[in-house]
């Protein structure tokens, strides 16, 4: 008997699937991790300094209900939020981590015919969601390289970019990869010209680790403008990538259409009682986010010492320039148990993305980078 034949399912996927290409972690950290057993990971932005205290204790709470369903509404953590936040609890839509909810505004909000548009250089995930929509994805060049904000958002040539067709913009502040931003009277001033039909999802998944109080959060900016979301996560700087939890906060109407689109329990119980205790310790944020800017200012200062062009960060990774040698240079730390991200992906084949690691991590990777 001959074997079955299968369908052609490519050809049976609706049109946005068949152009699309997974998103790509960059590399099989699962086989590294097998491979050296002293790994040292600088590729993903992880948190290298871990989670609150307050998270193993909820943990544990949680683990002789694990048979039960969690709070489908997430309730507990919708009221932390709120409360963190100055808003109502029904301006906040949770996400199994924020790439979901980023992939959804792009189903919810644009399809066949209709254009998104993103910054070059801007997180992938922008253009995953355009495509896996169906939509068309406007990319609109980014500031130039010589410039004090090099490759960062050109909020002008995204304002211009917009279109008639235009559904969604997809702006990231602090962005990934680049770690450029923009400041907040400038979004402002950027949403004037938005026309009110056309939503504007800011990706803030980097924003607890700014210090420059010029930047700010465009939660601010809610009251102002209903046509705004803005989608943060427990990812980075709460040390929680691993349990997927994160959130939108936008207008009460524009959150009750997301509700239809999640899917039931996406957030699972340990995820939300993590991320609740770790919204209890604001204190570790801020020691996240002052030991990661005392620690990325000496890297960026000795490998600009080196030679190497380093754009300027907001966050827990540095966009390092090292030319026709780059992937030499990323072959040499791998090879010595250290990740870092490739940027071909990005347009950006000679550049690589460093996530920002302890001192002896750091030291670690200049000393391997020092080999001749």
């Amino acid at each position: 008997m001959r074997a079955p034949v299968a369908p052609d399912f490519v050809a049976l996927a609706q049109s946005g699937l068949r152009r699309l290409k997974p998103y790509d972690p960059g590399h099989d950290l699962v086989a590294l991790r097998r491979r050296y057993p002293a790994l040292i990971e600088l590729g993903s932005n992880e948190n290298v300094h871990g989670c609150s205290a307050r998270v193993r204790p909820a943990l544990e709470a949680v683990l002789d209900a694990l048979h039960l369903y969690p709070d489908p509404l997430g309730g507990e953590l919708k009221a932390a939020l709120a409360s963190l936040h100055a808003v109502r609890a029904e301006q906040i839509v949770l996400g199994n981590g924020s790439h979901e909810l980023l992939m959804q505004f792009a189903q919810a909000f644009s399809g066949a015919g209709d254009e998104v548009v993103a910054s070059e250089f801007g997180f992938a995930v922008y253009a995953l969601a355009a495509q896996a929509a169906g939509a068309t994805l406007v990319t609109a060049k980014a500031l130039p390289v010589a410039g004090p904000m090099p490759r960062g958002h050109d909020l002008d040539a995204i304002a211009a970019a917009i279109g008639a067709r235009t559904r969604l913009v997809y702006l990231a502040n602090p962005n990934n990869p680049t770690g450029t931003w923009f400041v907040r009277h400038a979004l402002a001033e950027f949403l004037e010209r938005v026309p009110h039909h056309v939503l504007v999802v800011v990706d803030e998944a980097y924003q607890e680790y700014v210090v420059d109080p010029d930047i700010g959060s465009a939660i601010a900016l809610l009251g102002r403008f209903p046509n705004l979301v803005v989608t943060r996560t427990f990812s980075k700087a709460h040390g929680l990538a691993g349990l997927r939890v994160g959130y939108a906060v936008a207008h009460p109407g524009l959150v009750a259409v997301m509700e239809r689109l999640r899917e039931s329990f996406n957030v699972n119980a340990l995820g939300l009682a993590a991320a609740t205790a770790a919204l209890g310790d604001p204190a570790h944020v801020e020691r996240v986010r002052r030991d990661n800017a005392v620690e990325r200012d000496w890297l960026a200062d000795e490998l600009r010492a080196r030679g190497w062009p380093v754009s300027p960060s907001e966050t827990n990774f540095l966009l390092v320039e090292f030319g026709a040698g780059c992937e030499a240079i990323e072959q040499r730390w791998l090879g010595a148990g250290i990740v870092v991200r490739p940027m071909a992906g990005y347009g950006l084949g000679d550049c690589l993305r460093i996530t920002v690691g302890r001192r002896a991590d750091n030291v670690r990777l200049l000393a391997v980078l020092d080999r001749t």
